[in-house]
């Protein structure tokens, strides 16, 4: 693992340069630029809200705050996810020329979509302000769920990349593994909501715990189980193990392949 770090430090001029153009080409020719990463998740909020909030047998108040609080979060990791999974193949050319670390790819890829959720972040302060919805001291530990959820996302990338390589339809299998993702993870509702023999199924869902450890901190403006918290680490550093091994051992083949 320390080749991952020691690597990333190396190239992180690089790592940035490769984020930086995939941001531009993102946005490239669009008259609202950089606002659609603010816009994005408001107007899916909005739809969201009209439609759940009526539907929805909880009583939540400010529920669009209860809504964006992990919504935001499941946006930076399934669009890390789908700009990640074609890091490698969308690169291949400079791949065969330039001798890089094969790493740098996808690692830039979840930085663009990090630089994405931070600029997210400013929609979900304006309506917290505008609905009048405390604001808690536990904001300042939201960096703890949000780090916890960039390892996760990263160990993710460095394996469906990987995957991609030798089989491309994965790129289309991740976009219906992340639909059923989103239902199936505590964002509309609240786990509660089911009764307590059933939980429990929940709690397998990577995504479960630093997403709601994020909506503890910011919507109910409480300190989350340590059991929780110590589980959403388990399971990202899990996962940046197995995928970044995984990515490790077979990067060396990816240029017959592309």
């Amino acid at each position: 693992m320390s080749e991952l770090w020691r690597d990333i430090y190396r190239y992180r001029e690089l790592i940035w340069a490769l984020a930086a153009r995939e941001l531009k080409v993102r946005y490239k020719r669009s008259t609202l630029g950089f606002l659609w990463a603010l816009l994005n998740p408001a107007l899916l909020m909005l739809v969201l809200t009209v439609v759940f909030s009526r539907l929805s047998p909880q009583n939540i108040v400010h529920y669009p705050v209860f809504l964006l609080s992990t919504l935001l979060l499941f946006t930076f990791f399934s669009q890390s996810l789908s700009y990640a999974v074609d890091s490698m193949i969308g690169n291949a050319d400079l791949i065969r020329k330039v001798a890089v670390p094969k790493l740098v790819f996808p690692v830039a890829a979840l930085l663009s979509n990090i630089v994405n959720l931070l600029l997210s972040l400013i929609p979900l302060i304006v309506l917290v302000l505008a609905l009048r919805h405390p604001i808690h001291w536990t904001w300042l530990l939201t960096p703890i769920p949000l780090l916890a959820l960039c390892l996760l996302a990263l160990g993710a990338t460095f394996f469906f990349a990987t995957a991609n390589v030798y089989y491309r339809d994965v790129s289309h299998i991740i976009q219906i593994i992340l639909q059923v993702l989103f239902y199936v993870t505590p964002i509309l509702y609240t786990v509660e909501v089911f009764p307590a023999k059933y939980r429990w199924v929940f709690w397998l869902n990577p995504l479960t715990f630093a997403l709601s450890d994020f909506r503890m901190f910011v919507y109910y403006g409480q300190l989350p189980t340590l059991r929780s918290v110590v589980a959403s680490f388990v399971v990202a550093i899990l996962s940046v193990v197995v995928g970044f091994t995984i990515f490790r051992r077979h990067q060396h083949q990816f240029v017959f392949y592309l």
